[in-house]
């Protein structure tokens, strides 16, 4: 009964705090923050992540800031191909000639650096600047005289290293990043530093171990429910933190000794007031026991009669998986969170909120109970009596649909949109490194 109850009050509270934080239990970190500057709140909370509907161009992602910066790149205009470039190559000598520049001055070339990037695919443009830039942006993210200035430096500097990746920048921008996220002044500040350090991670030639640490710095925010960088119960903060950590994850092939500590975080925060937490939250469930699977090998046992295998599995299309570890000990009481979720009806949920929260953990839960099974997932049967599979599907330019059938393909979409927004179609037919993040195949229509 006190679960339920629990669960009852994190639907109906108008609190941000999870089961941990309203028991008072702290969570010990290494990356505690040493700055005494609060932050200023701001009220308004992040729209959620996820594709609304099952064949339908995707919806806006989480925005970089709460005060959205993504919301000032207005919808393409048509350009003649070398009028976007001049432009963008007075931009960048702007940015570097930081000297005789003031902060509007910057903060509207990096706004128009930043649009460009977006845009259009500019490796060639980037790559000829790509040092001066990295110590122009650099020099604003530890000194910006403004929010905006320090927020769009963030943000230029992660859609530089999405259109041009290094193998060594890393190193130069992981510290002043977490600084940010750390001693920030700002939220926007700070959520701009989560989304550009994961995007750093990913793209700029960190280690599988320094990967890892990333994630557990990030595992930290989410755990103390945004205090540990000096923002208790922001759910924004949080929410940032949820999202950059099942991106990172999907880098990882064996996740079996995390599993437990970031399932007990995750599960947790299943009982945040915000949906936005709690479908974050649920999505990185969706991943971990999606990653307990693995594609059975010539040593392991062969299936039995009795195996639950899918449609495609059966008639040789999909590759049979095997379960190599338990991702949650507790996993009757996770289900009967999840069906609670999938159920929600509080009247003090918005209609978009329960639609939201009904989609996303019908699915997750379905996943908790068959990890082989993706997002949207159906055992419907179609005209020729085949299982429909995942319905999740993404327009792309020419009429293909491009099919995510995997929690690790849905991560990666969501964060390469949190980054891109409307240009995120440009760079996938024409950025090779978008492409590789996520090969789906193109189906026609």
């Amino acid at each position: 009964m006190r679960e339920r109850n629990l669960r009852k009050q994190a639907l109906e509270s108008g609190k941000t705090q999870s089961r941990k934080a309203r028991e008072g239990v702290s969570t010990p970190s290494s990356s505690r923050a040493t700055s005494a500057v609060a932050s200023p709140r701001v009220g308004s909370r992040v729209p959620s992540r996820n594709v609304s509907d099952d064949e339908s161009e995707m919806s806006d992602a989480t925005q970089w800031s709460t005060n959205s910066l993504d919301e000032m790149i207005a919808p393409a205009e048509d350009e003649a191909d070398d009028t976007w470039i001049a432009a963008l190559e007075e931009r960048i000598e702007e940015i570097c000639d930081r000297k005789r520049s003031s902060a509007q001055g910057r903060e509207d070339a990096l706004l128009a650096f930043s649009t460009a990037l977006v845009r259009h695919y500019a490796a060639d443009e980037v790559r000829s600047k790509r040092d001066e830039l990295v110590v122009a942006l650099l020099k604003i993210v530890k000194g910006g005289q403004t929010e905006r200035e320090t927020a769009l430096a963030l943000k230029a500097l992660a859609l530089m290293l999405v259109t041009e990746p290094s193998d060594t920048v890393y190193d130069a921008l992981a510290g002043p990043f977490k600084t940010c996220v750390n001693d920030g002044q700002y939220v926007a500040e700070k959520i701009a530093a989560i989304h550009a350090l994961s995007v750093a991670t990913f793209y700029g030639g960190a280690s599988e171990e320094e990967t890892a640490g990333v994630m557990d710095f990030l595992l930290d925010i989410v755990s103390s429910d945004g205090a540990v960088v000096e923002e208790a119960d922001n759910a924004d903060i949080v929410t940032a933190a949820l999202e950059e950590w099942g991106f990172l994850a999907t880098q990882l092939e064996d996740m079996e000794e995390s599993t437990e500590v970031a399932m007990e975080t995750f599960v947790d925060q299943l009982e945040s007031a915000s949906v936005d937490v709690q479908i974050a939250a649920g999505d990185n469930i969706a991943l971990l026991f999606e990653k307990s699977y693995t594609e059975a090998e010539s040593d392991d046992e062969p299936a039995t009669e009795d195996e639950d295998l899918d449609e495609d599995v059966r008639n040789g299309l999909a590759p049979r998986m095997i379960k190599r570890y338990t991702v949650y000990r507790q996993q009757h009481q996770l289900s009967a969170t999840l069906s609670d979720l999938a159920k929600a009806s509080s009247k003090r949920l918005s209609k978009r909120d329960r639609k939201q929260l009904h989609l996303s953990f019908a699915d997750i839960m379905r996943t908790v109970e068959k990890p082989t099974r993706g997002p949207r997932y159906s055992t419907a049967l179609d005209e020729d009596g085949h299982e429909m599979g995942s319905r999740l599907k993404v327009t792309i330019h020419g009429g293909g649909k491009m099919t995510i059938d995997r929690w690790w393909k849905l991560h990666r979409l969501n964060g390469l949109k949190r980054l891109l927004r409307e240009g995120f179609l440009v760079h996938y037919e024409l950025n090779r490194v978008v492409f590789d993040s996520l090969p789906v195949m193109v189906e026609d229509d």
